[in-house]
């Protein structure tokens, strides 16, 4: 059981990919995206929830998913808003899950998919067809998913090109009666995750949402090729945009805190760190780390002591903000 391997090549492009991930990664580990903006951490999981659930045609959308995140109440049907909670469910354990085990992956289709399925977190016992491929035979099903998870404990394969060819693998197998795209998604993210956690920041399902049609045609085309090669180059494309867009997010979150920060600043001279935490809904070590980046710019410099100094704006820098 243990010498299935699932086939794949790795191409000139996945090599490229692969390298400006690693190039990306670096960066967002050096702005430490994930610790400094709490506020982009939600805003990105949302994303993501979004996007996953849209794929699959619930369009309940970013802005009741976070009223149902904050404990509003929302309008939807019912199988509408049992598919919300029970994302918002799933990728709240994303940390917990061990990358691993099919136990794991069972228990989060159980979560997923409890009050839409009766047969939640238990494999299918019916045929499937998803668009001309038709998914192997139910009582083929258990065996090929051990096969999987046993390929993706023990193979020495790069973790980044793991996720991808799981994800793949997975979506071929079909093994359960719905909720299979979802899964795989967030288990591509568990992959990530065990990887290196900024993955679990990242809202790539909602880059692949923009990209559906190129998704479907990968698996697509991955199906008919016999290997999973056309998948993994698009995963990777995705993950990729993904972590530019982020980068992107958090530069100009981080641009308008300093803006708001010297704006403040210049209205009241004596306004204290813990005034502005109030102010702007942001933790202390998040104003401190503001205005220690302000110091070492020379855009902002602190006269006299911490209790009884002020503050004082040497540039007109938060004039420049749109």
């Amino acid at each position: 059981m243990n010498h299935y391997v699932p086939p794949y090549t790795i191409t000139s492009k996945i090599l490229k990919l692969s390298t400006q991930i690693s190039e990306e990664l670096t960066k967002l580990q050096f702005t430490s995206t994930t610790k400094v903006n709490p506020m982009l951490r939600k805003k990105n999981r949302i994303k993501t929830l979004a996007g996953t659930l849209e794929i699959e045609g619930n369009f309940l959308g970013e802005e009741k998913i976070t009223a149902i995140l904050d404990g509003k109440s929302v309008l939807g049907t019912v199988r509408e808003l049992a598919e919300v909670q029970g994302a918002i469910k799933a990728y709240e354990k994303l940390d917990e899950y061990r990358f691993d085990e099919l136990d794991d992956l069972l228990h989060a289709h159980k979560i997923l998919m409890d009050e839409i399925l009766t047969s939640a977190g238990s494999f299918r016992n019916v045929n499937v067809k998803v668009g001309e491929h038709i998914a192997p035979q139910p009582h083929m099903v258990n065996d090929l998913m051990l096969k999987l998870f046993s390929w993706l404990k023990d193979s020495d394969e790069h973790m980044l090109l793991k996720s991808c060819i799981f994800h793949y693998e997975f979506e071929f197998i079909h093994p359960f009666s719905d909720g299979n795209g979802r899964i795989g998604r967030l288990w591509q993210s568990v992959i990530l995750n065990s990887f290196n956690p900024i993955f679990s920041f990242l809202p790539t399902e909602s880059i692949v949402r923009d990209h559906q049609e190129h998704y479907y045609s990968a698996i697509e085309s991955s199906t008919q090729l016999g290997e999973s090669t056309p998948f993994i180059e698009f995963m990777l494309e995705m993950i990729l945009k993904s972590m530019q867009n982020t980068l992107q997010s958090d530069q100009k979150s981080n641009y308008k805190s300093d803006q708001k920060i010297l704006s403040l600043m210049r209205e009241n001279s004596n306004i204290t760190i813990k005034e502005l935490m109030e102010m702007l809904s942001m933790s202390e070590s998040g104003i401190k780390k503001v205005i220690k980046k302000l110091k070492d710019e020379g855009t902002l410099s602190r006269i006299g002591s911490l209790k009884s100094g002020y503050w004082e704006v040497l540039s007109g820098m938060e004039k420049n903000d749109e």
